[in-house]
């Protein structure tokens, strides 16, 4: 059976140099540098596009730090990060002691669900804070306001990804 030609896939090419990489580079880092705005770690947010822009969805170390033109460390330390954030994993590469970094399957459905966790984690604390500071000074009826809005977002989000699933029917990608 053949094997996929990913010899390329680094780059964001599908081996057949149907794309420019120079535009798919300046993709990445486009994309990257609007991750870091957002909060994300530099290196993370460029490791994280690339391998988003990648065919397979899965490098290796070094064709990651080939592709980025950056240091087997720098490498590093941005996959343990999405690693430890769950927005990729860590594979063996069959018959060899490489690892690959592999985005998951639903990325960003997977990352809001998370998000879904935090906020119920942040409404509680911001309740039992209202009720510290006294529902009736201003301080509490801020924090009380704080945590109607985080139970309000919470209830939106899951909504949407009920309608988000929904939608991935409708469109074929189930």
């Amino acid at each position: 059976m053949d094997q996929p030609d990913d010899r390329n896939d680094r780059d964001g090419r599908d081996g057949s140099d149907s794309r420019d990489g120079e535009a798919v580079s300046r993709f990445v880092e486009r994309f990257a540098a609007q991750l870091t705005d957002a909060g994300m770690q530099r290196m993370a947010a460029r490791v994280f596009a690339q391998l988003l822009a990648s065919d397979g969805g899965a490098m290796t170390s070094a064709e990651l730090g080939e592709a980025l033109r950056i240091s087997p460390a720098a490498v590093s330390g941005a996959v343990s990060y999405l690693t430890q954030v769950n927005m990729v994993s860590r594979e063996r590469e069959p018959g060899s002691r490489r690892d690959r970094y592999v985005l998951h399957n639903e990325l960003w459905y997977e990352t809001f669900t998370r998000r879904d966790q935090v906020l119920s984690l942040w409404e509680k604390t911001l309740r039992d804070g209202a009720a510290t500071l006294g529902t009736d000074s201003p301080a509490g009826t801020r924090v009380a306001e704080t945590a109607a809005f985080f139970e309000f977002l919470q209830g939106e989000m899951l909504a949407m990804m009920d309608r988000w699933r929904d939608h991935r029917k409708k469109l074929g990608l189930d």
